[in-house]
């Protein structure tokens, strides 16, 4: 009795520990299948395609300037070759990918 204790001791403390490094943010699941063909899966638009769209990387200067605002609106309405999402996506995913860009401009 006391070996299953402490067998199931132990596969608690590794889900405890392995958890966290599987937790995503909200917006990670809707960024991936929405956003990371054209901005790449770290948001660097480092692809053939991203470059010929001439897609900017969420690390440069003129993105992380960017309000939460901006960046909401500009998902919400479209910009350029950017297509809109309003509609597509509620606010609240909206919302959630917004964060998730702001932990892939870190």
């Amino acid at each position: 009795m006391i070996q299953g204790t402490r067998m199931a001791a132990a596969i608690v403390l590794a889900a405890l520990i392995a958890g966290p490094a599987f937790a995503e943010t909200p917006g990670a699941d809707t960024y991936k299948a929405k956003c990371a063909s054209c901005h790449g899966a770290d948001g660097l638009a480092t692809s053939g395609m991203a470059k010929a769209m001439k897609i900017v990387s969420f690390k440069d200067p003129s993105m992380v300037k960017m309000t939460d605002a901006q960046l909401i609106a500009g998902t919400a309405d479209g910009k350029g070759k950017m297509p809109a999402y309003k509609g597509k996506l509620t606010d609240a995913q909206i919302k959630d990918v917004v964060s998730y860009i702001r932990t892939l401009q870190k």
